[in-house]
């Protein structure tokens, strides 16, 4: 018999907007992937494409549908035998980038792949509702999703003529690598295999392994970054000490103003400083690495570390565009409650994934104990408060326990029963934790690579590369062959 042949890809990041840090909570909010490269295109990029979705495909009583955006390469299709590579959609706006450039796109050339590229609804284009209110967030899961993936794999299936020949294989990176191996594992009738890149398995209300990557990964600065929080901590005690740390830091507000639920801000945003750089240290998607921030923290003609560390706060404020930190936690639940698509929060992601994890995943990256880094200021109740002050009384972090449960429950958590998978994680990625490194079955293979971040094999290869991560990207071609040849 013929077989059919389809890959699926992702990856997840977000973007920030105004004055706020660009992590919340431990994601930098950006387009889902970012850009393969740091390259500009002047070739035409694919356009954009709808595919229509039912609102509910769990409720046949409910008729109604939406557009939902995807992209299509099919410059390296083999008709007859060719796979199709499916990039699944993250938490932010699908780029057509990822159409021409990226790991997969090599893979894509070298196996004759049709290559797919479908938007994750509620994010970017993908509008499934006219607003984004508690209501309409019923309809985003990640079981939603990956209803969204399997009828548009039929649609394309006969759009293309396809038969069991082109075979589909899922490729996924963060919580789009989630449900890459999600989706093999819960319909393997339709795809036949999956790369999951950087995808957490288990979810966890209280991530505080999250921050214990990271404070590994900066140990050649670690005792000036603890310095500098303990001398933050002190001059938060005097009105002397406040005003400076004001003027250093470019705070929006006077911290004589501040509550407690505005100093936690505070402090998750000084710890997301380095959050950001060891998630994504040596990859496209960061314009700095570990190195130049343990320098800088380690620099003492730059003065004290409290200092020193307001240098890199300095740096990332440039970065994002914005004059100062905005610190203010009712600001920020001000922002995230708004519900039109032109809103700030809704347009970069932030409140659909901040939905998402109140009602499935939790992942917060949690600081609760004063001998810790980043000291005791952000614990678990500062997270699980925002769901209820966001999205209502029916959020609280019991419900938030339950559904994190119940999505183990549904997936199986690292104990996945997904056969065709391989699990890719770097060892600089906190996220690594949540996630399946190791493996004694041949149907079920992990790659776990030292010295890289979140989905570093996922963007366009480069010379500079380490060599574990070349070598990775080779084992992953290997894989594919794998499942191509019937090997698995």
């Amino acid at each position: 018999m013929v077989k059919i042949r389809i890959l699926v890809v992702l990856c997840v990041w977000f973007v920030a907007i105004e004055a706020r840090r660009s992590f919340w909570p431990g994601r930098p909010f950006h387009e889902f992937y970012g850009d393969p490269t740091n390259n500009s295109w002047e070739e035409q990029l694919p356009a954009d494409e709808w595919f229509e979705q039912q609102l509910d495909p769990f409720d046949a009583t409910n008729n109604k549908t939406w557009k939902q955006r995807y992209f299509t390469n099919a410059d390296y299709f083999r008709p007859k035998d060719g796979p199709v590579f499916l990039m699944i959609g993250g938490e932010g706006t699908a780029s057509p980038k990822w159409m021409v450039e990226g790991a997969w796109i090599k893979y894509a050339k070298e196996f004759g792949a049709l290559c797919f590229q479908l938007e994750h609804r509620f994010y970017g284009k993908s509008h499934p509702t006219s607003n984004v209110t508690t209501d309409d967030l019923v309809f985003l899961s990640s079981e939603v999703a990956l209803a969204d993936l399997t009828f548009f794999i039929v649609e394309m299936r006969r759009k293309y003529h396809l038969t069991p020949a082109n075979r589909w294989i899922a490729f996924g990176g963060s919580y789009p690598g989630s449900l890459a191996a999600w989706l093999r594992e819960k319909y393997p009738h339709l795809v036949y295999g999956a790369v999951s890149s950087s995808g957490p398995l288990l979810a966890k209300v209280d991530f505080r392994e999250y921050y214990d990557v990271v404070s590994q990964a900066i140990s050649d600065c670690r005792g000036s970054v603890r310095d500098s929080i303990r001398q933050i901590e002190l001059l938060m005690k005097t009105d002397i000490g406040r005003l400076t740390l004001r003027d250093q830091f470019h705070l929006c507000d006077s911290l004589d103003t501040a509550n407690d639920l505005d100093i936690a801000n505070f402090f998750e945003n000084l710890a997301s400083i380095f959050a950001g750089v060891v998630q994504y240290n040596g990859t496209p998607r960061s314009k700095h690495n570990v190195d130049e921030f343990c320098q800088i923290m380690n620099d003492q003609t730059r003065g004290p570390p409290y200092s020193r560390l307001a240098v890199l706060n300095k740096i990332i404020l440039d970065d994002e565009g914005t004059p100062c930190m905005d610190y203010k936690y009712d600001k920020m639940i001000n922002d995230l409650r708004q519900t039109s698509w032109e809103a700030g929060e809704v347009q970069n992601g932030t409140r659909q994934w901040t939905y998402q994890t109140c009602k499935e995943f939790g992942f917060y990256q949690t600081s609760d104990n004063s001998s810790l880094i980043f000291g005791d200021h952000f614990p678990v109740d500062f997270f699980t408060r925002q769901c209820t002050d966001i999205f209502g009384d029916r959020f609280t972090s019991s419900s938030v326990e339950k559904s994190v449960h119940n999505i183990n429950v549904q997936y199986g958590a690292l104990d996945t029963k997904a056969t065709n998978v391989i699990y890719v994680h770097g060892s600089v990625d906190p996220w690594h934790t949540l996630g399946l490194t190791d493996s004694n079955d041949i149907a079920v293979r992990t790659i776990f690579i030292h010295g890289t971040a979140h989905c570093a094999n996922m963007y366009e290869p480069r010379d500079e590369d380490l060599p574990q991560l070349k070598q990775a990207r080779i084992k992953i071609r290997d894989f594919i062959a794998d499942l191509l040849s019937n090997r698995i």
